[in-house]
């Protein structure tokens, strides 16, 4: 039994998924067997959002040219509008087809190509949409006099902390340590308020607080955290 598609019989290879370890497969399981699929591929217990699917790259990497991917519904198979395009656009460029028994369609005939089509501008569609959302969230967080992106781990309170803790005798790496941060970061927070490039192997100025870089503190240099 297969898929009619201008051969005679086309092979037909399910892909079934349940996002908890409650659901069952035998619903999905059922309706690729009765249509024909000679192999299933099963995710049990994964959730749609997660990017790892074990059975599905399994599926993607067993199928051949002229071979047609079964579906019980469209969102078995993608993560999301954009996911599930994009998946669809690598199984055409393989020569390999797509059906969904579900939404009855078919990638096989000019009817199902038409509506993948669609959900293709769809997707497009709803990228743009966010990528305007984002560039305007961002333009009005910049007119508030706030920017975008991550907060720097090294704030100024422990940039003071640890100009303190130089002045004390201190290298870089000690006093990162003792503020609970990166050397390379609290290396880069001081080169920007600095002005200065600094080496990660030791000073690249005169300044006192970038000495010994390297060195290990005795009983006698460890002065009280701040």
């Amino acid at each position: 039994m297969g898929l009619r598609t201008g051969r005679l019989d086309v092979p037909l290879i399910g892909y079934a998924r349940v996002s908890t370890v409650d659901q069952d497969l035998a619903l999905q399981r059922d309706a690729l067997h009765q249509v024909g699929c000679t192999r299933i591929f099963e995710d049990f217990g994964v959730s749609g959002a997660k990017t790892e699917r074990p059975a599905l790259t399994a599926a993607l990497a067993y199928i051949r040219e002229g071979d047609v991917l079964v579906v019980w519904k469209l969102d078995r198979l993608g993560r999301s509008l954009a996911h599930l395009i994009d998946t669809v656009s690598d199984l055409e460029k393989r020569g390999i087809g797509l059906r969904s028994l579900t939404e009855v369609i078919d990638t096989t005939t000019s009817g199902g190509r038409l509506i993948l089509h669609v959900f293709g501008a769809l997707g497009q569609f709803e990228r743009d949409l966010i990528r305007e959302r984002t560039q305007a969230g961002l333009t009005a967080a910049a007119a508030r006099g706030r920017k975008g992106g991550r907060k720097p781990v090294v704030t100024a309170d422990k940039l003071k902390r640890a100009r303190t803790l130089m002045t004390q005798g201190f290298n870089v790496r000690e006093a990162a340590t003792r503020l609970k941060v990166g050397k390379t970061a609290l290396y880069e927070a001081l080169a920007m308020a600095e002005g200065k490039t600094l080496t990660m192997n030791g000073p690249c100025d005169s300044k006192n607080w970038l000495h010994d870089v390297d060195r290990q503190p005795n009983d006698d240099s460890i002065a009280p955290q701040l």
